[in-house]
């Protein structure tokens, strides 16, 4: 196995690792952002309403995403299971 091709295939698990986590974490972001100012808005400092909005958004975007985030993985896993050949080499 050349050097070129590991980095090649590490830059391809990198890229497939944060594509896979980008629909998770930017729905977090933005929904604690607008908990946040609706919490500043109104002085209420509750911990669970920061939470449970946050559980029900992210479980929606797992729902919502699973089916691209699976095709994904398995397109990167198809990649990689068919350059097992030029690892021997």
């Amino acid at each position: 196995m050349s050097p070129d091709f590991a980095i090649q295939m590490g830059k391809e698990a990198l890229t497939v690792a944060v594509l896979l986590a980008a629909p998770i974490l930017l729905s977090a972001l933005i929904t604690g952002l607008i908990i946040g100012m609706f919490q500043a808005a109104t002085q209420i400092n509750e911990q669970t309403l920061s939470f449970v909005p946050k559980l029900g958004v992210l479980a929606l975007t797992l729902f919502i995403a699973s089916p691209w985030m699976l095709s994904v993985l398995m397109d990167f896993t198809d990649r990689l299971l068919l350059g097992i050949p030029q690892f021997i080499q």
